[in-house]
Formats: C-alpha cells, structure tokens, sequence
C-alpha cells in the first residue's frame, strides 16, 4: 500500500546542475591562480631570472589574501645586489680582537726626549759646525734649529721644548744647539732642573778673532752700525774696552764658566778648539765621541777641506748622502781692523784667557 507524504509539507527540491558547475570552477579558477602565484613568488626569492615587475593580481578570495600577504609585496623592487655578487650586501665583520698578552701593532719608531747632550755656546766658535759634523752619526739624533728654551722661552714649558726634539730610538743620544745659554745666567739652573746629567759642549775661539767674526755678521745685516773700533773701546788711548758690548762680553770665557760650575762638574763639560776644528775636524770630533760615550764612527774619510771657504765641508751629509759645506754665512771673508786694536784686545783679554786656561785645564794657544 503507498504512504502519502504529510500534510503541510512539500519535497525539497535538488539544486540545479548549472549552479553546482559555477562554484566548482571558481573554486578551481581561485586554487589555479594561488598556485600560480605562489610559484612566481618563490622563483623571484630564489634568484630565478629577473622578470619586468608586474602589477599584483587581485585577489579573489580569503585564501589567496593569505598567500599574498606571506610573499614579498608587490610593487617594491628586489633588494639590491653588490657588483659582481649574487648575495645582497652585508656589513663587513670587525676583526677580531687580538688575545690577551699578543704583542702590540706597528708604531712609529722612536720617542721624542728631552736632549741628553747640548751645545751651549759660543757664538761665532763653530758650533754650527760641530752640530753638523756629530749628526752623521747613526746614534745621535739633533734638532737643526735653535729652541732657545733656556733664554726666550722657558715660560712654554718642558713640554713644549720636548715637542720640538727629533724621535730616537734607546740607543740614541738627542742633541740640541743654543749658543746663547753660554752667556745666559739662568740657563745653568734650568739645564739643571730638567737633568743634572746633561752633558754640555762649549766651542771656544781666540775670543778677539771671534769678536771681528760677530762683527762681521752683524755688518751684513746692518750696513749702518759703527767701526769695530768705535763698538770695542770707552776710551781708546786710555785703552778702556766696553764689556757691555755683546761681541766684546762673549769672550770673556772664564766669568761665564763660573756660573756653569755652580751646577755642574767640569767632567760634564766638553771644550772643543775652534781652530783645530777647522785644522784637524776628525781629531775634534773624535774627542766629542769620547765625552758622548758613543762609537767612533765620524773620522777623516767623513771630510774634504774647501779651499773656497777655508773650512773642512762633509764628504756626506746625513740628510742626502751627498757632499755638504755649511751655509754662505760660515766662513765669510772678515773686515779689516787695525792691528793696533787687535793688540790691545789681546792684552785685554790675556788674564781672562789665562784664567779660563786654568780652571778647564787646557791650554788654547790663544796668546
């Protein structure tokens, strides 16, 4: 017997065929699309060959949002290459810190000291001669120019003076030249108070040769000033010589040495002759080595005498290697004075030479 369907209620209908077939081929349009993007994504990442940027696709549903949103944003250019590398640049790594105890890096050699050796004076003695002659030697280091520390400037400081002085290394002896200390007052107490062992050279001269010689230079300079003899006397018949006059005062070596002693032992004193620094210039040099302690390496196959200039010039010198005299200011050709001054000279200047003759022990032949 058939069953009759309840009152009130209709059959469901099935759903057409032509609405299942829509959604099916979305679905399958928007998986397509995913993937494909997805691939194109994951061969840009991976270094595939570079492709003209394109636009974004737009996305068709949640699922391809998704997948958009965990690739690389669309519409912003790969990151950059370094030349010639395939990997993006990367900062360069610090070098590692060097273990504990490792030796310290290069540094320049040497070390700027305070001078262990001075030449004091005197002016117009040769010390400009000496300084050039001892700096051929490969352990001794000297400052060309004069600081003038201990007379002009002693108010900038030790530091300062340190500052000016060549590099050298602990073998090596820094010298420095200011011939007027000799006849500075302060100068000993100073050299004194930075190092009472400082060794000190005093290049002396006939002090009347020298005068003429200051005179000299000065009369280059100075055209204008007076005669020699108008500069050296009071009163010349009463034979009255003005020892204010720098050139006359320089040379009147005994009184300046007194001062020196005060502070320092005559062993720390080295004299050298400045006439035989010009007869016999190795002999000079080599007593100079002695009273440094140092080799002796300057000797006679270091000089050549210029018969031009009458003075021994350097076969080398120790900046070029090659052949050097001293500058157009060494060796200058004196003025005339008369030989009735230089005699009184001479007498005035006898005791004070015989003094000086005495105290360092040393005769000069200056008489």
């Amino acid at each position: 017997m058939a069953h009759r369907a309840p009152s009130g209620r209709a059959p469901a209908a099935a759903p057409a065929p032509s609405r299942r077939l829509a959604r099916r081929v979305l679905v399958l349009f928007t998986l397509s699309l995913s993937c494909s993007y997805l691939c194109y994504s994951l061969l840009c990442c991976c270094g595939g060959p570079a492709a003209p940027r394109a636009r974004c696709p737009p996305a068709r549903s949640a699922a391809a949002k998704k997948l958009l949103q965990k690739s690389r944003p669309c519409g912003r250019p790969p990151p950059a290459e370094p030349p010639g590398g395939d990997a993006p640049a990367r900062r360069p790594r610090e070098p590692p810190a060097p273990p504990a105890g490792s030796p310290p890096g290069p540094a320049r050699p040497g070390t700027k000291r305070l001078p262990q050796a001075i030449v004091v004076g005197v002016k117009k003695g040769g010390t400009r001669a000496v300084l050039e002659f001892i700096r051929v030697h490969p352990d001794v280091r000297a400052l060309g120019t004069e600081p003038h520390f201990f007379d002009r400037n002693y108010d900038r400081g030790l530091e300062w003076y340190r500052s000016l002085m060549p590099r050298t290394l602990d073998s090596q002896i820094t010298v420095e030249k200011t011939p007027s200390y000799f006849v500075t007052k302060e100068a000993p107490r100073r050299i004194f108070n930075m190092s009472r062992d400082t060794k000190l050279i005093v290049v002396v001269r006939n002090p009347v040769t020298r005068a003429i010689s200051d005179y000299t230079q000065t009369l280059s300079k100075k055209p204008d000033i007076p005669t020699f003899e108008g500069l050296s006397f009071r009163n010349r018949s009463l034979g009255l010589v003005d020892t204010s006059w720098n050139a006359i005062r320089i040379g009147m070596y005994a009184v300046h040495l007194e001062s020196w002693l005060q502070y320092f032992p005559l062993s720390q004193i080295h004299f050298v002759s400045g006439e035989k620094l010009i007869t016999d210039p190795a002999g000079e040099m080599g007593k100079v080595q002695d009273f440094l302690g140092i080799k002796r390496v300057i000797t006679d196959k270091h000089f050549y005498f210029n018969k031009t200039k009458g003075f021994p010039c350097l076969k080398k010198s120790e900046s070029s290697g090659l052949p050097r005299c001293l500058g157009k200011s060494k060796g200058r050709t004196h003025v005339q004075i008369d030989p009735e001054v230089i005699e009184q000279l001479r007498d005035f200047y006898r005791p004070y030479n015989i003094k000086f003759y005495e105290t360092v022990g040393q005769d000069f032949r200056w008489e």
